[in-house]
């Protein structure tokens, strides 16, 4: 038996050196439940006999190409390596043990993995193997390789996740068997486990995980790289003896023969590009574009289809973030003060056709979006902290400034004005200054889009009637992820990913513990914020206390003023050339490309 602890989140895992005993094995209590699924709040929605999602069409034909774009450019193959820019899906080559459906939130079905055996109060999980399971060049998928890729991440991957999983054990028992323990009983921590990625040991064992990787590795999903012109292009290839092809989780998905990336310096290339047939499939981000530069003979002819596609899946904070850890940016006055600058109802009508919702929550459209003022099963969380929030988290709902849309916001900035003033900074000649260093209020924001620029010009504007000067720097994305990675800037347009649901990898994005992590993009640095992320990792499971930790951190959020939120659009802008069909039944939170298949292939 060979243990190992470990420290990991999908990405970044830590593993201590093996250890030759089966002593250490805990022993099973009574109750134990096997199972084919694993949720983390629901029942699943298939049962242990199912053939193939909802969403999917079994008999969909193979064949064809899909080709997409990218932008930028990239110089390595490892998405797991600490610099460079790997490739485009090259995340996706090795398969885990357990996979996500795309019409359930939180439930996980057998990918490498048959079935799981649990403890009731999730101290430990057991894992089968499938020992069909096997790597593109033929060897099989075993438990060795499983502890191998945690010793890889712990050894040579992203350093700040690895005090989350401290308390961690895995066992292997056998090849086609693994044996995972927690100390604090954590069901989310056993969940991201079980979604790492399963490395080949006999590819990786003599290369360096933590750097970029100029060869494609050997992998162990549906499509491996075929050709590539390093920085140019990349094509996937369907493995036709894939290991997986008709398990469930898999039947019906995977369906062209190829899919090739080609790379665009920038948006507006690549949308030429694709209005003239270079690439099949856009999928479109810019209201402005949407509305006025989707026009053309292809689409009046009906060779390429404009679609509109609403789901259902919780939409991600996108909005200006203030680096903390910045002396400009440490009071949160400033933070509020700088948002009364951001005009959205001005550039909604004006830029983007009155397209987009203004975005207010962490949680948006979700469940646990903090609305109104806090309930009674959030107060239980909050009331101990009171001394440690801001007031208004008690008595008032936050609503990010709003205008009357015409572009003239005198109001918004007297009210930025006396919060300046408030906050220690006064006009003279014009500028904004420090009343006590005389230091004038000047930062930089980093872009990477020529969209990103447009939107952030008026802003510009509108700070410059209070005599501040925001310099604009837009960067390559190179220079913007290393930038990221190493806190280096003073705002940044990013933003945080949707939660689907509170979970403990909220720690890593909000906790002071990972202050340093580019994850924390914020640097928040807070006690009260602290121990809410804290109990929303001890309550994994517990849909009840998550129902009110979940909108408590929200509104916590909202008031310390961390963001300028930006906008959401609850629907898929796509289009694409005529040469796909795709199932009836469409999924809930996903666009369900891969379930796709091609309908032309001689126009391939």
């Amino acid at each position: 038996m060979k243990q190992i602890v470990f420290t990991t989140i999908f990405m970044a895992t830590t593993l201590s050196a093996y250890a030759e005993t089966r002593d250490t094995l805990p022993e099973k209590p009574e109750v134990t439940v096997v199972s084919h699924a694993l949720a983390m709040h629901d029942v699943p929605k298939y049962d242990a006999d199912f053939q193939h999602f909802a969403y999917v069409n079994p008999d969909a034909p193979k064949g064809g190409t899909l080709r997409l774009s990218a932008i930028g450019t990239y110089d390595n193959f490892n998405r797991y390596a600490s610099r460079g820019l790997a490739a485009e899906r090259s995340g996706e080559l090795y398969d885990t043990l357990y996979t996500s459906s795309d019409d359930e939130l939180g439930v996980y079905y057998p990918l490498i993995a048959t079935q799981a055996e649990y403890s009731e109060s999730w101290n430990w999980v057991a894992v089968d193997l499938n020992p069909n399971a096997r790597f593109h060049d033929g060897e099989p998928i075993t438990a060795e390789d499983f502890a191998f890729s945690f010793q890889k991440f712990l050894d040579e991957g992203v350093p700040q996740f690895r005090r989350y999983y401290a308390d961690v054990s895995v066992y292997v028992e056998h090849p086609h068997r693994l044996i995972i323990t927690i100390a604090q009983p954590d069901k989310e921590k056993l969940f991201s486990i079980l979604a790492l990625p399963v490395l080949p040991e006999h590819f990786w064992q003599d290369k360096d995980f933590s750097e970029p990787l100029s060869v494609p590795p050997v992998g162990s999903s549906a499509y491996y790289i075929s050709d590539y012109k390093t920085g140019q292009q990349i094509t996937y290839s369907l493995k036709e003896d894939y290991w997986g092809a008709d398990i469930p989780v898999n039947k019906g998905r995977y369906n062209f023969e190829k899919i090739i990336y080609d790379y665009y310096r920038d948006s507006n290339v690549s949308l030429e590009a694709f209005k003239a047939g270079e690439y099949d499939l856009r999928s479109e981000s810019s209201a402005k574009n949407w509305a006025t530069l989707y026009t053309g003979p292809a689409f009046d002819n009906n060779q390429i289809i404009k679609d509109v596609i609403p789901h259902s899946i919780p939409r991600p904070m996108n909005a200006l973030v203030f680096n903390t850890a910045r002396p400009l940016f440490s009071d949160a006055r400033v933070r509020e003060a700088l948002a009364y600058a951001f005009d959205f109802e001005w550039m909604n009508k004006a830029l983007f056709y009155n397209a987009y919702s203004r975005t207010r929550s962490y949680f948006q459209s979700s469940p646990y979006e903090a609305t109104d003022l806090p309930s009674e099963e959030e107060l239980h969380y909050l009331t101990p902290l009171k001394a440690q929030l801001p007031a208004r988290v008690f008595t008032e709902s936050y609503q990010p400034p709003v205008s009357e849309g015409d572009g003239l916001i005198r109001r918004n900035l007297l009210v930025a004005k006396n919060l300046l003033a408030d906050a220690g900074w006064i006009v003279r000649n014009q500028k904004l200054v420090n009343a006590e260093t005389g230091e004038a209020f000047t930062f930089e924001l980093m872009i990477y889009t020529p969209d990103q620029e447009r939107t952030a010009l008026p802003f510009q504007a509108n700070l410059k009637r209070l005599g501040i000067d925001m310099n604009i720097r837009m960067v390559d994305t190179s220079q913007f992820t290393n930038r990221m990675r190493n806190q280096d800037y003073d705002m940044i347009d990013r933003g945080f990913n949707s939660n689907q649901y509170p979970s403990g990898g909220l720690k890593i994005t909000w906790h002071s513990e990972f202050m340093d992590s580019s994850y924390n993009a914020a640097s928040a640095n807070e006690p009260a914020i602290d121990t809410l992320t804290e109990l929303i990792a001890q309550s994994q499971g517990d849909g009840e206390a998550l129902a009110a930790l979940g909108p408590a951190l929200d509104r916590v959020l909202q008031w310390h003023f961390y963001v300028i939120p930006k906008w959401h659009l609850s629907a898929y802008w796509v289009a694409y050339w005529d040469k796909f069909a795709k199932p009836e039944t469409r999924p809930d939170y996903s666009l369900g490309l891969d379930t796709w298949w091609s309908t032309d292939a001689e126009k391939r």
